[in-house]
């Protein structure tokens, strides 16, 4: 297989960028590579390539192939070729981004053809919608590129490209193509998908629970712990902790009766529990804490450990800047379950109207 070097291989891998809004499942590391090649049927210039439309891709495929024929076409898409070479840098870009064996280059091979071949299709997509780039988007979106590598200037990056014998025309033309995926994906997909309000009023209220469990509370607690284990014991405790309660409400200190009486581990705090995330307490500990209004007292509750004195010094809700963070994540997740759906349907679309030709099979 060719080995690029690092510095070709983050190039390639930094004009992903744009293009991978148009393939919102595609990882951010697979770079949009080559350029399609007209094909050229041998014989008869007439004949279409003998293919089903959304042609299968193989579940393994062969990238062992010498340097002499990475020009091997190995997928048409309605008369656009897909080459050994394009497959090979997908495969080593991801290799060098992840810097690990994390599957066989055959499995990375049948998966990354599929994505060739969609992009493809996208970019044919957006030659019949004739959507163009202008020179100013092409120069400030490669201005930001430039940037990511870590180059002073324009020149600085060329000079770099150079020397690992990539030109910068072919960067401004993967370049190009990526913007102009972004454009027919954000024509055909994004603008066609709108996220009311009834739809995150229905989503709040079958998932609060979930939520609210990052919102946090403060609360204390005193435990008033039987002196044995026997039911007599657990009678006696109990009007301790009556007593306890009642020169709570009376306006005692609650951290100097936590310190005289409870026989938990936060007594030395004052029975100050911290501040907790909902899920963080044991579920039945937790509902009778959230029940109290911020101030308020529990009546002794008895758990497996004695019995419990809480107070509920403050809790968060979703009200205020809570709801409105809450309300825009669920519009975020609502916009993105309907634009992958809508994504999805849009490439069985135009998959169905194109002719694929898959010629790389198993070894």
């Amino acid at each position: 297989m060719t080995r690029l070097a690092p510095l070709a291989v983050l190039c390639l891998t930094l004009l992903a960028g744009c293009g991978m809004v148009a393939l919102p499942t595609m990882p951010s590391w697979v770079p949009l590579l080559g350029e399609g090649k007209p094909v050229r049927a041998s014989g008869t210039t007439s004949k279409k390539p003998e293919a089903l439309p959304n042609a299968p891709v193989p579940d393994r495929v062969s990238l062992n192939a010498p340097e002499n024929v990475a020009d091997r076409v190995i997928a048409v898409v309605n008369n656009d070729a897909i080459t050994l070479g394009e497959l090979q840098e997908n495969v080593i870009a991801y290799r060098y981004e992840n810097r690990q064996e994390q599957a066989p280059d055959e499995e990375l091979a049948s998966k990354f053809l599929n994505r060739l071949i969609e992009a493809r299709l996208q970019l044919q997509e957006a030659d019949r919608e004739k959507i163009t780039v202008e020179d100013s988007e092409l120069a400030e979106e490669l201005a930001e590129r430039i940037k990511r590598v870590g180059a002073k200037s324009q020149e600085e990056f060329e000079g770099l490209i150079r020397a690992q014998g990539i030109s910068m025309d072919a960067i401004k033309k993967r370049l190009k193509d990526s913007l102009r995926m972004s454009k027919v994906v954000r024509r055909k997909v994004a603008l066609r998908i709108s996220v009311t309000e009834v739809e995150i009023d229905r989503y709040f209220e079958a998932n609060r629970p979930k939520l609210e469990t990052g919102l946090g509370y403060h609360a204390r607690h005193i435990l008033i712990v039987p002196d044995g284990t026997t039911p007599e014991a657990w009678e006696a405790a109990r009007p301790r902790a009556a007593e306890v309660r009642a020169q709570l409400v009376a306006g005692a200190d609650f951290a100097e009766l936590a310190r005289q009486h409870s026989g938990d581990a936060t007594a030395k705090d004052g029975g100050d529990l911290g501040t907790m995330k909902r899920g963080e307490l044991a579920a039945e500990i937790e509902r009778e804490v959230l029940a109290l209004s911020p101030g308020e007292l529990s009546l002794p509750y008895r758990s497996a450990l004695g019995y419990h004195i809480f107070r509920l010094e403050s809790n968060e809700s979703l009200e205020g800047e809570a709801l409105v963070r809450a309300r825009q994540q669920i519009r975020d997740i609502l916009y993105r379950e309907k634009y992958e759906a809508r994504h999805e349907t849009w490439l069985k679309e135009i998959k169905q109207r194109a002719i694929i030709e898959v010629r790389l099979g198993s070894d």
